[in-house]
Formats: structure tokens, sequence, C-alpha cells
């Protein structure tokens, strides 16, 4: 029999409405029957699911194989380095490397997180920042997955750590004199909202840089490619602000390049002679101006280099010493848009494929003839190309190498649009076996986000092979929230409009069904975080259409959280859910949250994942879900609950244990909508 967790009723009320919450007991995890019944449901899940180890296990040995455990990444160059990444067989890490010269055979490792994971199930990398002279490494470290970041700096010279640790701290960037770094520190709510300036060598405390009181707003801290300035943004959901201070005068108060103003968003890179802003003060897709050195919060001063287009987004800006890059997104694709600063005269790097990703590389040197950018498609694999800035042209420099043998020609990938039921056509990309043709009605696996103006990323995945070749197509709905078509795109699903992304979603199920594509048997759906309030509340809308349910780490328990203005991302999320304090407000977020509109009814097979440790959507939401679920549902079919209790949002850290994970999602898909 499965865990059934006690019921004991805490009541609240707001705005009029009594509320009862039998399972918000789970929410203290220093009460040992909190983890009783976590550990129970993991029992349950592992007894349930034995008979999948077979195929779980088989699975993981196709993945495995698929992957180049001993690899090395592409060499790019900062200062009189050469910096490179390698990992090894049998180890869970990258190894962070460089040498003096790209050929050079002497090689020096400055970072082994292999090393630094011993004794830890979980490891996470946060800052990774060297000094202009290559002598000294701040790098901070998370040993628990609750992002919980301590820094240290190393010198890389003598292997001493010099400096730190420093706790719970976030961005790091380093001024021009090689001993005096700034980094970002947290709030009890995990809100970067403090910058501290420490000098190494110097026996006096680290120096408060600058705080920001609003607690929708959080801060980081960069160098500019130029080296000339440190920049310090201060941004909500909606709005930002830009100071900045000369690298090679660190104890100079910072300066507002650009000031607040409520609903401006902006992006500052240094041009060498003016400043590169990306802001969207002429409309919600962003235009791209140049402000002249010296004229600070002018206005008036800037120079439009790109304007505001109602279908094409700018995503980023990058500057060079002698061009400058835009990042846009256009009918739901990157494009790439680089001009020569000399000229004025734009190019865009041509793409073939009719669906891609495609994204800055590493590019830390100011003065290049060249720029790294990264490449794949779902069938092509990950690709590191140069682009040549004055002939246009692009060189592979490496494509990830699929041991055994890749045939991209065997698959396809397709966009479609699907009218949703307002009539918006909804992007959708479809990746399936094209060699043998798979036979219709097929096995489907539905997924998508529709959240944070995040464009769900068509990339490619080895570990998605195993599907592909068992008849299962891939299926990605590009839903109201995400960022595909731009800003409206995400204001279409997000606040009073949030239902739109499930509603698209749905759509995007029923269009696979009605034209015959799959079978609400055959249909399983699959989402994580936001994409997991995605698939619940889609759940709710209509059970009988799906035939499996995979949610990880589902953001579940929304009016609850949004209620609480003590946990991490609350009070900075009102942007984007609402602020359940308004009345308004409060009946938006729960009309479509999946804990409160769970119902007696039968609902289908359900695999549901968290973490103890997670940060951004706390293990007590799934938990409470299930055991919610558990004690509505009519039916007979499974719910399973699995807790990573040494790790956080992402799961397992390690690349063998997070294989493991994928392979046993995988197995219970196949086993759910696969049947025969």
């Amino acid at each position: 029999m499965p865990p059934l967790a006690p019921r004991r009723p805490a009541v609240s009320e707001i705005h009029g409405e009594r509320r009862t919450d039998d399972y918000f007991w789970m929410r203290d995890r220093s009460d040992p029957a909190v983890v009783e019944y976590l550990a129970a449901e993991n029992a349950y899940a592992e007894e349930q699911l034995a008979s999948l180890q077979p195929l779980q296990e088989t699975l993981y040995r196709e993945m495995l194989g698929r992957i180049k455990q001993t690899d090395v990444s592409v060499p790019y160059r900062d200062g009189a380095f050469w910096y490179y990444t390698r990992t090894e067989e049998g180890l869970q890490y990258p190894i962070f490397c460089r040498k003096r010269t790209r050929t050079d055979a002497a090689e020096q490792v400055i970072l082994d997180l292999n090393r630094l994971a011993e004794g830890h199930p979980f490891l996470g990398l946060g800052a990774f920042e060297v000094s202009d002279d290559g002598r000294l490494l701040a790098y901070s470290t998370d040993l628990t997955g609750f992002r919980e970041y301590a820094l240290v700096v190393q010198d890389l010279e003598t292997g001493e750590v010099v400096a730190g640790p420093f706790p719970r701290t976030g961005s790091v960037a380093w001024a021009s004199d090689n001993r005096t770094l700034f980094y970002t520190v947290e709030d009890h709510a995990k809100r970067f909202h403090r910058v501290w300036r420490v000098e190494l060598g110097n026996p006096a405390e680290p120096a408060l840089v600058c705080e920001e009181p609003d607690e929708r707003f959080r801060v980081h801290v960069t160098r500019t490619r130029s080296l000339a300035y440190l920049t310090i943004a201060i941004e909500s959901h909606t709005t930002s602000e830009i100071r900045f201070l000369p690298a090679d005068t660190p104890a100079s108060p910072p300066r507002v390049l650009v000031p607040r103003l409520q609903d401006r968003e902006l992006e500052a890179d240094h041009l060498g002679d003016g400043w590169l802003l990306r802001v969207n003060d002429r409309g919600p897709n962003f235009r791209v101006v140049r402000a002249p050195e010296g004229a600070e919060g002018q206005i008036a001063q800037w120079t439009e280099l790109l304007p505001h287009r109602d279908d094409v987004m700018v995503e980023g800006v990058e500057a060079f010493k002698g061009c400058w890059v835009a990042w846009e997104r256009s009918a739901g694709l990157v494009q790439v848009r680089v001009t020569d600063r000399a000229t004025g005269a734009a190019r865009y790097i041509p793409f073939d494929e009719p669906v891609y990703e495609a994204g800055p590389g590493p590019n830390p040197e100011w003065d290049v003839a060249t720029i790294r950018f990264d490449y794949e498609s779902p069938v092509t694999p990950p690709s590191v190309y140069d682009y040549d800035v004055a002939s246009g042209a692009k060189v592979l420099l490496k494509q990830r190498e699929i041991p055994g043998g890749f045939d991209p020609s065997r698959y396809a990938c397709e966009r479609l649009m699907v009218p949703a039921a307002d009539g918006t056509p909804i992007p959708v990309s479809i990746i399936r076996r094209r060699n043998p043709v798979v036979p219709l009605p097929a096995p489907v696996l539905l997924t998508g986000y529709g959240a944070y103006r995040v464009s769900y990323p068509v990339t490619f995945s080895s570990n998605r092979i195993s599907l592909l070749d068992r008849g299962v197509i891939v299926v990605i709905a590009h839903v109201r929230g995400g960022g595909e078509l731009g800003k409206r795109w995400h204001d279409g699903g997000r606040m009073a409009r949030k239902e739109n992304s499930f509603s698209d979603f749905v759509s995007v199920a029923e269009a696979l069904v009605r034209d015959g594509i799959t079978q609400p048997r055959r249909l399983a759906i699959e989402g994580g975080s936001a994409g997991g309030l995605l698939v619940a509340a889609a759940l709710n809308r209509n059970p009988e259409l799906f035939g499996a349910v995979v949610a990880q780490v589902p953001f579940v328990d929304v009016v609850n959280t949004m209620l609480d203005p003590s946990l991490p991302l609350t009070v900075g999320e009102y942007e984007e859910w609402g602020n359940p304090t308004i009345p308004e407000q409060y009946r938006w977020l729960r009309a479509y949250c999946p804990y409160t509109n769970l119902t007696r009814r039968s609902y289908p097979p359900m695999l549901v994942r968290t973490s103890l440790n997670d940060s951004q959507v706390m293990f007590w939401e799934p938990a409470k879900y299930v055991a919610k679920l558990r004690a509505l549902k009519t039916d007979a079919n499974p719910l399973l609950l699995l807790t990573n209790m040494g790790a956080g949002h992402g799961g397992a850290s390690g690349r063998y244990d997070r294989l493991r994970e994928i392979a046993q999602d995988y197995a219970v898909i196949l086993h759910w909508i696969t049947p025969e």
C-alpha cells in the first residue's frame, strides 16, 4: 500500500475565504515525521519501479554509450592563457585547466571539481573569475543544492587559498589592480541585495559598496569586456538600474549610468568610447542605443543604433573593440546580428535548419577578429564556431562526438503552428524518427515551460535518441508566457493572463490527438519547475487527455508559496505571477493553483520528483501535492514521489548520477505509454 500522510488541518482566511491545508505541517523539515514520510514515499516508489530496473539499466547503458566520457572543450583565450575544461571516464565532474599557448603540452589544472566533491553527495560551481594577471582565482561552491555558495580566492601559483570563505555569495568581479574583489551577498530570502568590496592582503573588513532595500530587486556585479569598468545591475522582473565605477579606482563610489524608472529594462556594455545599451523605452521588444561617455542619465544624448521592431526581440547585446553583437529572436528562432563599428555595416550569421538554437560562447577578449558562438539543433549535436567579423565566414571548431555513430538523416525536426482556444497560433516543435517512419498514432512525450520570458530550447539530446528509436515522438509546445515571440508573448502568459499558458498546452495536446498523431493513453506530458506548474494545471483541466505525467520539482502550491514573503523568490515573483494579498491577483492565482484545485476524480499515472535542498521550489510543494492527490484520486493508477535527499533544484549534480535519474524517467514514460 502507498504511504498515506496524516492530515493535520491548518486553517487560514484571506479575502473572506476560509482555507484549510491538511498538509501544511510538511513545511517543517525539522519534524521527524516529514523525513519519515519522504523516505516512505521513496521506498514505495522504488518498490513499484523495481520491475523496470532492467529497462532502466538498458537505457542508462545506451545513453552512457553516446557520451564521449573522456573529452576536452575548445580552448578560449583570456589574457596570457588558453582556458578549457576536460572530463575523464569515471569522474562525475569537469576539470578546469589552462595552458600558456593553445598547443602547449604543459597543462595547469586550476580547479578539479572531483577533488572538491569528495565526501559530498552534491557539488555546484557558482562564480569562476580569474584576475587580470592570471594569478588569482575567485570561485564559489555549493555542497547541498540549496544554492548557498561559499566564495574563496586561490593563488594559482602556490595553490594556497588566500581569502575566504565568504558565505552566501553570488556574482564576482575583479578590479584591474589584481587584488580588489567585488562580490554580491544574499539576504534571508536568497535575494542578492548587497555588493561588497574586499582588498586582498588588507586586514580591514570588506567594505559595503551598495545595498538594495527593495525586495523586488536583485543586484549583480560584473566587469566589462573592455576591462575599463565594473557595472552593478539592479534588476527586478520589470525594471532595471545600471551603476558603474572605473576598474582602476575600485574605491571610488559607483555612479548611476541609467536611473531606475518603473517598467524600463536595461542591459549595458562598454564600447570603449561610450556605452552600448539595450532598452525597452520605445517598445517591449527593446532597441539598441549608444550613450556617450560622461553623459550618464542624459537620455537625450542617446543615439539609436537599432530600432525597436514589433516582430523581433533583442534578447542581448555584446560590445567588442571592432564590432557589437545583437542576439535577437524572430519567429521563435535566434538571429545573430554583427555590426562593424567603423562602417556601421551589419550582417546576420546564416543558419540553415528550420529549428535550432544558437548562443554566445566564451568571448572574454576585447580586441578580436573572430567571435565564438555555439550552435545545435534537435538533429545537430552541439557545435562550436568562430565567426570572422571581417569576412563573414564561420568556421566549425568542434562538434560533439556521439560514440557509436549518429546519423542525423534518420531524424527530423519541424515547426508547426497550432491554434489556441482563442485562435492564437502556438509554435510547436516536433522531433521524430524519419527512417524508419514512425507509424501513427504513436506514443508522444509533450513538454513545455511558458514563464519568465524564457524560450524553451530546441537543443540536441543524445539521451532523447533512446525514446526516438523506440518510436516516441517528442513535442515541445512553445506556449505563451515564454519568450519565443517577444515580450508580448511573455505578457500573454503572465499575471492576469497566466491561464493562457495552460490552455495553450491543452490545445496542443488536443491537436495531437485530433490529427491522429497520438491517442490520450499514449500521450505523456513532462515539465520541470514552472513547467511542472504547466503540466499540473493542464492535468487539472483535462486529466482524461493524458496517459502519463512526469513533473520535476513542480511549482504546484502557488497560492501558499506566494503568500509567504519569507521564502526565496516570492517577493520578486510578484511581477511574474501576482501578489495574492491583493484580492484581484489572489483570484488569478487561486483559479489555476494545482494544489488548491485538486478534486476527487481519476488521474493518469504520475511520477513527481523533488529534492530536499531545493531553494527554488521547496520540497514540500511536490510532497504536499502528492499527499493530497493520493487522498483524493479515485483510480488505481500509479502515483509516485521520488525525493533526492542530497540535491537541489536541478537534481543530481554528478553527470553519471544525473544520467541515472533521466534513465529512470524514460523507463517510466516508456512503460506507461508503450505498454505493448
